[in-house]
């Protein structure tokens, strides 16, 4: 498998909408390299350092620039335009913001290996909640309060845990699951949502990826992570308009649905949700910047999705609701 490294470059200002702009197209593994931030934390906290090296303080500031791979494929190439088209818009929004010159600059043929190595640049193991540890497979890492454990390693898709989005999930999971849940999770690129899922204890997951290179990567993390594959099922197609898919997910049997995608999708989804779920069933939607919350609100009240919690981090929102 290869990869095309995308590299946009713009300003400390311009890192928030730039994301913003990218997760709308249904990228979620960003990778920010921002020496102003970076010195300016150097300095700022210099009195929790006993030494910072003068190289690093000294080093010549470059270009802020934000990176994302997409799989070297026709789908790849398909997220590359949207990706295109999407800091073309930003280019003639007035945001009143300096977000740089905004150019885009793509590199080819990186393989499965040379990806991996640059996310282990930076990739650490992080909590989440009271319960989550996210660990790369190649850290090691104490556990003394005895945390569920989700080794990944960022094979073919992108979720890696360290977005807002995907953390407003594991927080949800964390409150709704327990050992008689039934899981689905639509859009689950590297599985990590089912996966942990499955760890706080549910009984099985159920998930669907529209890039059926998620199928292979979500099984290895998940026998990275010890969960017993009995209780997991993945597959991949699109929920919104393939009936057999739709079919074959089920009706009336989840006692939780997940959703990290984006507005739109959440919206077009929507309808389906409340087929999937029990009575009293819980839809945990992220993904979705604070300007379609509204958006959101609408297509869940459409469908009956009566909404029980709305929690934020930063410029991103997690919507859940229950099926009356």
């Amino acid at each position: 498998m290869e990869w095309t490294e995308v590299k946009i470059y713009t300003t400390t200002e311009g890192i928030e909408p730039v994301t913003a702009a990218l997760l709308e197209t249904g990228v979620t593994g960003i990778q920010i390299e921002d020496d102003n931030e970076l010195k300016d934390f150097l300095t700022t906290s210099s009195q929790y350092w006993d030494y910072v090296d003068e190289e690093l303080l000294n080093k010549p500031v470059e270009e802020t620039k934000i990176t994302v791979y997409v799989s070297d494929n026709i789908y790849g190439e398909e997220i590359l335009l949207h990706i295109k088209d999407a800091i073309n818009r930003l280019k003639t929004m007035d945001l009143g913001l300096d977000m740089g010159r905004l150019a885009i600059e793509t590199s080819c043929g990186l393989n499965d290996e040379e990806w991996l190595n640059k996310w282990k640049e930076y990739y650490k193991p992080f909590n989440v909640g009271k319960r989550i540890l996210v660990k790369p497979v190649w850290e090691e890492v104490e556990n003394p309060e005895g945390r569920v454990v989700f080794n990944i390693n960022p094979g073919h898709v992108f979720g890696t845990g360290l977005h807002q989005t995907t953390q407003l999930c594991m927080l949800e999971l964390e409150k709704y699951v327990n050992e008689n849940s039934v899981v689905a999770d639509l859009g689950c690129g590297s599985g990590i949502l089912s996966i942990v899922a499955l760890l706080l204890g549910a009984k099985s997951a159920f998930a669907v990826d529209i890039d059926a290179n998620a199928i292979k990567t979500a099984y290895k993390n998940a026998e990275l992570s010890g969960v017993d594959k009995s209780k997991y099922y993945v597959t991949s197609g699109n929920v919104i308009d393939d009936e057999k898919l739709q079919n074959e997910i089920g009706y009336d049997k989840y006692d939780v649905v997940v959703a990290n995608i984006i507005a739109d999708v959440i919206c077009a989804i929507s309808p389906l949700v409340p087929r999937q779920l029990k009575k009293s069933g819980v839809f945990i939607a992220s993904g979705i910047i604070k300007d379609r919350v509204d958006d959101v609100y609408e297509a869940l009240d459409k469908c009956n999705l009566k909404v029980v919690s709305t929690n934020t981090k930063d410029e991103w929102v997690c919507i859940t609701s229950v099926k009356e």
